[in-house]
């Protein structure tokens, strides 16, 4: 006879399977729909910068969102057709009529296209208006020399002011550099390791913009500092498998490893040079009587290689 703990202990089985199922089988979200929050339908704005905000979607990997004018059914112009991860968005338009929707998506399915809702943009001075930066993201953390700073248009706008600084603008007379351009990009380049910020506005022969949000660039080419093996020590026999050891450098993110055959220069198989975050690795190759070399560089979160470890070799024994 099968007694009811048996059932029930079946049934745990079956749910947690069903639980762990979900890691390994993407969902359909196809019958899933996409509630639009704002802006609201018929919604009127004397902003040019619209944000865009709908509910989250159960399993949705990201989100594509539609904007044409003056509206689907008689589609003058597709001003936007972009994918997000996010279930929030900013665009800046020019004056006028538009429609927007959004479907969900995730690797294999995908929502229909919400209902579509109706704004307009109503033409007011830049004054008011605030420019969207594009890249790089904010608090970028980067080793390379120069950066290009991209922002988007605003309509009524003829130049775009740039001020970066390393002092968060607290001395608006003593910033570390400004400049006024009349496109929509600029490349800095930077002239020591530190953290920079920016930020954009827009302006005409009779008005400017509000500043818009300030960003972060940290720079930093400098690299970690040199390896120091442990063990095993060199030129020593030990036994398979190695355990192959290294202080930590601090600052330092990961570690590129190498191993070498016995002529010490080609790479022990096509793994090698290998990266890991621990100061340790576990070689379980080689045969007995085998010398092997290897070596370990740091590396940091910019991309920074610190120069490499002294070479050593141990024998399998």
């Amino acid at each position: 006879m099968i007694t009811k703990p048996f059932y029930y202990i079946i049934g745990c089985c079956i749910l947690f399977s069903l639980a762990s199922c979900k890691e390994f089988i993407e969902p359909s979200i196809a019958k899933r729909i996409v509630q639009l929050q704002a802006p609201g339908d018929k919604y009127q704005s004397a902003n040019y910068t619209v944000n865009f905000w709908w509910d989250e979607v159960e399993d949705a990997t990201q989100y594509r969102l539609q904007v044409v004018t003056p509206q689907f059914d008689t589609i003058g112009a597709l001003i936007a057709d972009t994918v997000v991860k996010q279930n929030k968005f900013a665009f800046n338009f020019v004056p006028g009529e538009y429609q927007w929707r959004v479907r969900a998506e995730n690797g294999s399915t995908q929502t229909d296209y919400s209902a579509a809702k109706r704004f307009t943009v109503v033409a007011s001075s830049i004054k008011q208006q605030t420019i969207q930066l594009g890249s790089p993201s904010d608090n970028l953390l980067t080793n390379q020399s120069s950066v290009s700073f991209k922002w988007s248009s605003l309509y009524g706008a003829t130049k775009y002011h740039i001020q970066i600084d390393t002092s968060n603008f607290s001395n608006p007379a003593n910033l570390t550099y400004e400049l006024t351009v009349p496109g929509l990009q600029f490349t800095y380049f930077f002239p020591r390791d530190q953290q920079y910020q920016w930020r954009v506005r827009a302006e005409n022969d009779t008005a400017q913009s509000q500043w818009s949000a300030i960003r972060l660039v940290n720079y930093d080419h400098t690299p970690p500092g040199q390896v120091s093996l442990t063990l095993p020590l060199n030129d020593v026999t030990v036994a398979s498998p190695v355990t192959l050891q290294w202080n930590a450098v601090p600052g330092t993110s990961r570690y590129k490893l190498y191993v070498f055959k016995s002529d010490f220069t080609t790479a022990y198989n096509p793994t090698f040079p290998v990266t890991v975050t621990t100061n340790s690795y576990n070689f379980n190759l080689g045969t007995p009587g085998e010398r092997v070399y290897w070596q370990v560089r740091a590396i940091d979160a910019a991309g920074n290689e610190g120069q490499s470890s002294v070479l050593r070799s141990f024998v399998v024994q």
